[in-house]
């Protein structure tokens, strides 16, 4: 789909950066096909137009999904707890009846939902389970399919015009309901100069205040699972146009992408998380001069397999932490969970949550 917040030579740039792996989250079975995978450029700007934030370099016909891509966090009992406040938001400001997930991904959420006693359908043409509930298909007009309300957990950061993509989706359920709009919040991207949080897959940048200017009536609105995803409830009926806000620009620090303290100051390079952050963070430490050594994750499907671009290993803690030095430091891509990963390795190690700004 193509911007209609068309590129402008106004358009201010953000940031940039070379060489990213077009899919961050997929993971591979050799060294060698992890090292050759495509790869893209990031240049984010603030549009001059719409004030949305995006990558103005992205290209869609580079991204393609497949069963190697592997992006689910509920292994974590953390994350579990994150997407029953979640269902609960989604309870009190929606209801629990006809709701319809678009994008529902494997379907750990769908099938949270429908344990809880919602009434929800879900979407996804890449869904590889068995649930009646589940479509393998794109939510669209033709359908015929109206729910009471729809819920958008981290879609709406990969679609290229994603105003667009929310009038669409108010056509296909005609032009009525709520809509549940879960991403990634820029400004605490920003805040924490958390670098390793920008990905080519991620063509959009949100904050709050855009989802105000892309609705005329918002219900619920805050930043949820530490500050670092947005929680939007609104109502599709009231969509409009975004227009640019002169007093609410965006403003990235002059420092941004360019500290590597954590890995400059430890010597043990292991590092707790083999998702997004762990890509981002292991690749440009490495183009730095410090390449990471040890990479740590509990996600089984994970394990055994080798991250985008520098081809490293991704052991399981069981496999990883016997060879690591008593003492060692590891750095935790993702500090939301430093409390449970010191409990599950005895805490036996110096552990470091990477996103408290330091980074």
């Amino acid at each position: 789909m193509k911007r209609t917040d068309t590129p402008s030579p106004i358009n201010r740039v953000l940031y940039s950066q070379t060489g990213l792996p077009i899919l961050q989250n997929r993971v591979y079975d050799t060294p060698q096909e992890a090292i050759s995978c495509a790869t893209g450029e990031v240049v984010l700007v603030e549009n001059s137009k719409s004030g949305l934030v995006y990558n103005d370099a992205f290209r869609p016909e580079k991204i393609t999904y497949d069963a190697a891509y592997n992006n689910e966090q509920a292994n974590s009992s953390l994350f579990k707890q994150h997407l029953a406040e979640v269902a609960d938001i989604i309870g009190r400001t929606i209801g629990k009846e006809s709701l319809v997930e678009v994008g529902c991904g494997k379907g750990f959420f769908l099938e949270m939902l429908l344990s809880q006693g919602f009434e929800v359908d879900g979407f996804d043409p890449a869904y590889e389970g068995c649930n009646p509930n589940v479509r393998k298909e794109y939510f669209h007009p033709d359908l015929g399919f109206h729910g009471k309300g729809l819920i958008l957990r981290h879609v709406l950061e990969h679609i290229q015009d994603p105003y667009q993509f929310l009038c669409q989706l108010a056509l296909a359920n005609g032009e009525q309901g709520l809509v549940y709009i879960e991403v990634p919040c820029v400004d605490w991207i920003i805040d924490r100069n958390a670098w390793f949080d920008v990905f080519y897959e991620h063509v959009n940048y949100f904050r709050l205040s855009d989802f105000s200017r892309m609705f005329g009536r918002v219900l619920h609105a805050e930043r949820i699972f530490g500050g670092q995803y947005l929680s939007i409830v609104a109502d599709l009926a009231s969509l409009t146009p975004p227009q640019r806000d002169p007093f609410d620009v965006v403003q990235f620090p002059s420092s941004f992408g360019q500290n590597l303290d954590y890995v400059k100051d430890n010597k043990t390079l292991a590092i707790w998380g083999g998702g997004s952050k762990g890509v981002i963070f292991s690749l440009l430490s490495q183009r730095a001069g410090f390449p990471i050594r040890t990479v740590i994750d509990i996600n089984p499907a994970k394990q055994g397999k080798y991250l985008p671009v520098t081809g490293l290993s991704i052991q399981s803690p069981l496999q990883a932490l016997p060879s690591l030095p008593p003492g060692s430091t590891i750095l935790v891509m993702n500090s939301n969970y430093l409390e449970e990963i010191k409990q599950m390795s005895d805490k036996h190690f110096n552990f470091l949550g990477i996103d408290d700004g330091r980074s």
